[in-house]
């Protein structure tokens, strides 16, 4: 990164810009008089002022571009500001709006961000690497856009989640910013809208499949060892198939892993671990009933299993705690529909839909994973509530519109006896005169810290038992009051503090497991402190 900018140049460089917070020397020093108003800004002040133009803004993508403008000319303020509001922006920067953003990708476009991908680049992957300004990288985040959130095939306009990711990590975790690199892998699109939009950004051709599909995937993977060997690759966004695929061919051979099946799993367990506190009962006494069986719902089962095992469960008895229904219905051993990542789960019993599915396996939890909003129906909260005194409603599905249920729903229909999460944020809920305040199982608690202990201590690999301690220190960190406030997680204004000690617990199991190159040092916290970026000036 160049730091000897002058004039104008310096204004216009994202990573240096301190726009009207330059002080009289600094203006002297860098060629700037002139090109700035006469009164020296602190950033407190131009927190103040970039707060006012978002909150007069009419809509919540109008403010996702204000604050994608401010990030491309101050990169420290909009990270100054991120990270004093995060409760209030973390929507707009990431779910729900950053779905509306991608649905809008191509008609809000404004300046490129990110690494494009596409079939017509076989062969020349690593020179597309080297085209990248930065010499260092050390998180990649990857979509191909086949499932973007809820929302399904979206192509190249799911950039925004990979942009989204990673501002996240630097928020969140102190990742320095120019660490992080957005790849967009552009094998075309299925959705015909898209196809038929003369605005549409991404290649305009029908999905690449098969053999294709994965070799263009191995020489990406092959470009990285080779330009950026240090580098984290997070999967997501795929659809299940290729997610497990790709989980599965990658994650004992180079450093990453799928925030998707990972990452939520993790988060998700976190929150199943403080509802236990709540019930006063332990993880094996849970029956968990899963709305949804792709990669999501089957991934944090399998992190679910693998708790429940530490706790000394057989494999087959702790798969007998957890129960999936899909669009077709209870997952069962008599079904010939099933994908590979189904089967573990597929139990001996009749063919029934939900409703049946409570009523038979008498679940003390059910969560969604479905993408289909208002599946958790009034009837089934009833009947979660009739089976349990404090049903356990996990309703996770993004953006806002595709949850299973809302907070406010889910109290009212259980008579505020609901202890509910939900993937979206949904705002305080007044009941019988109580307020209940419904928290977001939100996977920014968990992949930030995972990449901050990465790049601090170069771990060569991600390991499932890297999440479940991740899930502990996270499920540890909500106290007494958040319970009795309603609340399964932590407050979002403590997720940096949150990131570095998840970071800290990630970092010790991977010495443990002779997974991290760097050597151990003596502070292990202060070693990771040192190294998160802090954008005040």
């Amino acid at each position: 990164m160049e730091t000897n900018l002058l004039g104008y140049s310096r204004l216009h460089n994202r990573h240096l810009n301190k726009g009207t917070a330059f002080t009289l020397q600094e203006r002297e020093r860098y060629r700037l008089q002139g090109l700035l108003p006469a009164a020296v800004s602190t950033q407190k002040t131009q927190i103040q002022r970039s707060l006012q133009n978002l909150r007069r803004k009419g809509s919540d993508i109008e403010r996702y571009i204000t604050l994608h403008a401010l990030w491309s000319r101050n990169e420290r303020l909009f990270y100054r500001l991120v990270m004093d509001h995060i409760e209030e922006l973390l929507p707009i920067i990431y779910t729900p709006t950053v779905g509306q953003a991608c649905l809008e990708f191509s008609h809000i476009f404004r300046q490129t961000r990110g690494l494009y991908i596409t079939r017509h680049d076989k062969g020349r992957i690593r020179e597309l690497l080297w085209n990248w300004p930065e010499s260092e990288i050390r998180v990649i985040v990857i979509t191909d856009g086949q499932r973007i959130l809820g929302l399904g095939d979206l192509g190249a306009s799911g950039m925004g989640i990979p942009i989204g990711k990673l501002s996240l990590y630097t928020a969140c975790a102190g990742i320095p910013p120019h660490l992080g690199l957005p790849v967009m892998l552009d094998v075309g699109t299925n959705n015909q809208y898209l196809l038929e939009d003369p605005l549409y950004l991404g290649d305009r051709v029908s999905r690449l499949e098969g053999e294709a599909y994965q070799e263009l995937v191995d020489e990406f993977v092959d470009a990285v060892q080779e330009v950026y060997p240090d580098a984290l690759i997070q999967w997501e966004d795929f659809l299940s198939p290729n997610a497990y695929y790709l989980l599965g061919k990658y994650r004992n051979k180079v450093l990453s892993f799928n925030d998707d099946i990972q990452g939520t799993a993790a988060v998700v367990l976190a929150g199943v671990y403080a509802a236990c506190r709540v019930l006063g009962q332990d993880l094996p006494q849970m029956r968990i009933l899963f709305l949804g069986a792709g990669s999501a719902a089957t991934g944090i089962g399998d992190l679910i299993q693998e708790a429940l095992c530490a706790y000394g469960l057989t494999r087959e008895d702790a798969r007998k705690q957890l129960w999936f229904v899909d669009v077709n219905g209870l997952v069962t051993a008599q079904r010939t529909d099933l994908q590979p990542h189904n089967l573990p789960y597929a139990h001996d019993h009749e063919a029934t839909d939900l409703m049946g599915a409570i009523r038979a396996i008498r679940p003390q939890m059910i969560i969604g994973a479905t993408g289909v909003g208002g599946t958790f129906t009034r009837a089934v909260i009833e009947q979660m509530s009739q089976i349990n005194t404090r049903p356990v409603i996990l309703a996770l599905s993004n953006p806002t519109d595709h949850a299973e249920c809302t907070a406010e729903q889910a109290y009212t229909w259980s008579k505020g006896q609901a202890i509910y999460a939900s993937g979206s944020p949904f705002a305080a809920v007044q009941y019988a005169g109580n307020t209940l305040y419904p928290a977001q199982s939100n996977n920014i608690y968990i992949f930030p810290g995972i990449g901050l202990a990465a790049y601090v201590c170069k771990i060569s690999r991600i390991t499932d038992a890297m999440f479940l301690v991740a899930a502990k220190v996270l499920s540890d960190r909500v106290n007494d009051t958040d319970l009795q406030r309603g609340a399964l997680y932590p407050a979002l204004t403590k997720v940096r503090a949150l990131s570095l000690a998840i970071a800290v617990a990630v970092a010790e199991k991977a010495y443990d497991q002779n997974l991290a190159v760097n050597t151990r040092p003596a502070d292990l916290t202060l070693a990771l402190e040192a190294a998160m970026y802090d954008p005040t000036y």
